[in-house]
C-alpha cells in the first residue's frame, strides 16, 4: 500500500467534512418534504449545476472513460453518447423549463399534471415509481462496483485482512470496500437531504477540479508528444472515423486488440448511428426520474432550470477530461509499470487506479483519491436521495399515510434510504463489470422508457393507460430481452447487446403505448388544457390548442420548434468541443485544440443570441 500518512489525512478530513455538513444541515432539511428533497427551492442555479456536474463525475464512469481514452484515443469522445451525454443540451434548450413549470416535487408527481388521477393516471404514476426504483437500484449498483474495484488497488486485501475476524473471498473484496464507503454517503444524504448533497457536492467538485488540473500537468510534464506518438497506433489522435474503427494496437500493446473485439465497437459507424438514434429519442423523452430530474425540480424558476442544465456541461467536461486524458496518457507511456490484474485476470477498468498509484506523488495521491471518492459519493448520495423522494412522497404519503406529519415523513425517508442502499449492494454482489451495468441501464432499461416519455410531451392523444402499458412493456423487455437473446448474435459482445436490442424494445413498448391509448378513452379535456397552458409544449397538440384558444383568444402557440432544434444542434457541437479541447491540450495537438476552441467560441456567440437572450424571465417561485 503506497498511501502515506498525509494521503490518509486528506482522505480522512474529506470524509469528516461530509459528515459535518450532514449534521449541520439536518435541522433545515427536516422542515418538510420540499426542504428535504429540494432544499426548499432556495439554492441558486449555479450551485445546483455544480452539484449535478459533481454527481456525473463519478468513479465508475471515470474509470470507464479513462479505459476508453486509453484504447480508442480521440474517438472515445463519441462513445459516452451512449448515456446520451447530449441530453443536457436538450434539457437546457427547452425541456428543463417545461419540466420546472409543473412546480412538483418528483417526476412521478409530475405525471398527475399530465394524466390526472383516474385509473390510467394512477397506473402511470405507479409505473414511473417502479421505473425510478429499478433505475436507482441499477445506478447504485453501478457506482458500488466502481468504488470497490477502485479502492482495492489502493488498499490491498493482504494489508487489511489481518485486522478482520472473518475471511473474505478475494472476488468479494471490492464489495466489502464498497459497503464501507457507501455508508458515509448514505449518512450525510439521510441527515441533510438535498441541501446537504449540494453543499457537499460544491466541496467535492472543487477537490476534483484541483485534482484534474494536477494530473493533466503531471502527464504533460512527463510524456513528450513524440513518446505518445510512438506508443499509440495510427489514428489514435484523430476524432474522426470511417466505416470501421481502424485502430490496431498490434506490436504496441497486443492485449488492447482483444479488448476492442470484446467491446464490440469495431464497426464504429453502425455503433455511432445507433447511439445517435437512441440518444436523440432518449433526450426528447426528457430526464429520467433520478437525481438529474430532482435537481431541475429544485431550481427557483424555469429560467434557472434551463441555466442549471446548460451550466452542467460547461463545469463538468473540461475538468473531467483533463483528468481522463492525463491518466490515459500516463498509462499508455508507462503501460508496463501498471498492475491491471484483478481477481487473477487482466482488467482494463483498473487503468485509472493503477495509474494513480504509479504516477501521483505523496499528498497529490491523497488529493486525487479524495477527489474521486468525492465523485463517487456525490453520485451515490444524489441517487440515494432520489429513491425516498419517490417512495415516500409518491407511495407512502399518497397511498399509505396521507395524514403523516413532516417528522414522520422525513424519518420514513431515512428508513427508505437505508433499505435502498442495502438492496443495491446485494445486486452489486452479482455484477462482474462496470460496462455490463452501464449498457443495461442506458441501452436496455432506458430503451424501454423512450417511447412513452417522448409521446407524453408531444402528442395530446397519449393517455395514462397508454403510458402505463408502454412503460411496463419497456421495463419487462429491458429485463427479459438481454438473457433471451444472449448468444443469438454471435458477433455482438454481450455487454453491448442491449444497444442492438434497442430497436426491438422501441417497437414493443411503442406498440403497447399507442394501441393502449387508442383502445381507451382520451384524457379529461380539463387535464389536457391545464397541462398545455402551463407547460406550453410544441408538438401534436392541435385539438387541445383549439380548445384553449376558444377559452382564451390571447393564448399563443409555442412556435419555437425550429429554433429549439437549431439550438440543440449548436449546443451538441459546443459540448463536443468542450470534451475534445482538454484532451487535445493534454496530448499537445495544438492546431486541433485551437480549432475546437474556435468552434466553441462561435457556438457560444450563436447560443447567446438564439437561446440565452430568449429565456423565460418569469420571476423565481417563493421558497418553501
Amino acid at each position: 500500500m503506497q498511501l502515506q500518512a498525509v494521503d490518509l489525512t486528506i482522505i480522512g478530513l474529506y470524509l469528516l467534512a461530509t459528515v459535518v455538513i450532514g449534521l449541520i444541515l439536518k435541522k433545515r432539511a427536516a422542515k418538510n418534504l420540499r426542504a428535504y428533497f429540494q432544499g426548499g427551492r432556495t439554492l441558486p442555479w449555479y450551485m445546483l449545476g455544480l452539484s449535478n456536474a459533481s454527481g456525473m463525475f463519478d468513479i465508475s464512469g471515470t474509470m470507464w472513460l479513462v479505459t476508453l481514452c486509453f484504447v480508442y484515443g480521440m474517438k472515445s469522445i463519441w462513445i459516452p453518447w451512449l448515456w446520451p451525454v447530449f441530453n443536457q443540451v436538450f434539457l437546457a434548450v427547452f425541456l428543463s423549463a417545461w419540466l420546472r413549470r409543473s412546480n412538483v416535487i418528483t417526476g412521478a408527481q409530475w405525471i398527475q399534471t399530465r394524466f390526472g388521477d383516474d385509473l390510467g393516471g394512477r397506473l402511470a404514476h405507479l409505473v414511473v415509481v417502479l421505473f425510478a426504483l429499478i433505475s436507482v437500484l441499477g445506478f447504485l449498483a453501478y457506482g458500488f462496483i466502481g468504488v470497490g474495484k477502485f479502492m482495492e488497488i489502493f488498499i490491498p486485501w493482504e494489508v487489511v485482512s489481518p485486522y478482520f475476524p472473518f475471511d473474505v473471498p478475494i472476488a468479494y473484496v471490492p464489495h466489502l470496500y464498497g459497503i464501507f464507503f457507501t455508508a458515509f454517503a448514505t449518512f450525510y444524504v439521510m441527515m441533510g437531504g438535498m441541501m446537504s448533497i449540494v453543499w457537499a457536492d460544491v466541496l467535492q467538485f472543487t477537490i476534483m477540479a484541483v485534482a484534474a488540473i494536477i494530473i493533466a500537468a503531471i502527464a504533460m510534464a512527463n510524456v513528450p508528444p513524440e513518446v505518445l506518438h510512438t506508443a499509440t497506433p495510427a489514428g489514435w489522435a484523430n476524432p474522426f472515423f470511417g466505416w470501421t474503427l481502424d485502430i490496431d494496437w498490434a506490436g504496441l500493446i497486443d492485449e488492447v486488440n482483444t479488448k476492442i473485439v470484446s467491446d464490440g465497437y469495431s464497426l464504429f459507424s453502425i455503433f455511432f448511428m445507433m447511439m445517435l438514434f437512441k440518444g436523440v429519442l432518449l433526450s426528447l423523452a426528457g430526464p429520467a426520474p433520478n437525481y438529474d430530474m430532482q435537481k431541475i425540480l429544485a431550481t427557483r424558476s424555469p429560467r434557472e432550470a434551463a441555466l442549471m442544465s446548460g451550466f452542467v456541461s460547461i463545469a463538468l467536461n473540461p475538468m473531467r477530461y483533463l483528468m481522463i486524458a492525463g491518466f490515459a496518457v500516463l498509462a499508455i507511456a508507462f503501460y508496463q509499470d501498471l498492475d491491471l490484474v484483478s481477481g487473477g485476470k487482466l482488467d482494463f477498468e483498473n487503468i485509472l487506479p493503477s495509474a494513480m498509484l504509479q504516477f501521483a506523488p505523496v499528498g497529490i495521491l491523497g488529493l486525487l483519491l479524495a477527489g474521486l471518492l468525492a465523485a463517487f459519493m456525490s453520485t451515490f448520495a444524489s441517487t440515494v436521495n432520489a429513491a425516498p423522494a419517490y417512495l415516500v412522497n409518491d407511495v407512502y404519503k399518497r397511498y399509505i399515510n396521507p395524514d403523516a406529519g413532516n417528522r414522520r415523513l422525513v424519518r420514513a425517508s431515512y428508513l427508505i434510504s437505508v433499505l435502498v442502499v442495502a438492496v443495491s449492494t446485494t445486486i452489486g454482489l452479482w455484477v462482474e463489470s462496470i460496462n455490463s451495468v452501464l449498457q443495461w441501464l442506458v441501452s436496455g432499461l432506458f430503451g424501454g422508457y423512450a417511447v412513452s416519455n417522448v409521446l407524453k410531451w408531444y402528442w395530446w392523444r397519449l393517455n395514462g393507460m397508454g403510458y402505463f402499458w408502454g412503460m411496463l412493456a419497456g421495463i419487462i423487455g429491458a429485463l427479459a430481452f438481454p438473457p433471451l437473446f444472449d448468444g443469438v448474435f454471435e458477433n455482438i459482445a454481450s455487454d453491448i447487446l442491449p444497444l442492438y436490442l434497442f430497436p426491438l424494445l422501441l417497437l414493443v413498448s411503442g406498440a403497447a403505448c399507442i394501441i393502449a391509448s387508442f383502445v381507451t378513452t382520451p384524457e379529461d379535456p380539463e387535464i389536457l388544457k391545464s397541462f398545455y397552458r402551463n407547460v406550453r409544449p410544441w408538438g401534436l397538440w392541435g385539438p387541445v390548442h383549439d380548445q384553449v384558444v376558444a377559452e382564451d383568444p390571447a393564448f399563443e402557440r409555442n412556435e419555437n420548434f425550429s429554433r429549439d432544434m437549431f439550438n440543440v444542434a449548436v449546443g451538441i457541437v459546443a459540448q463536443t468541443c468542450l470534451v475534445a479541447a482538454p484532451v487535445f491540450l493534454v496530448i499537445r495537438e495544438y492546431p486541433s485544440l485551437a480549432a475546437a476552441l474556435g468552434v466553441f467560441a462561435v457556438s457560444a456567440v450563436v447560443l447567446k443570441k438564439t437561446w440565452y437572450d430568449k429565456l423565460d424571465r418569469t420571476p423565481a417561485d417563493a421558497p418553501g
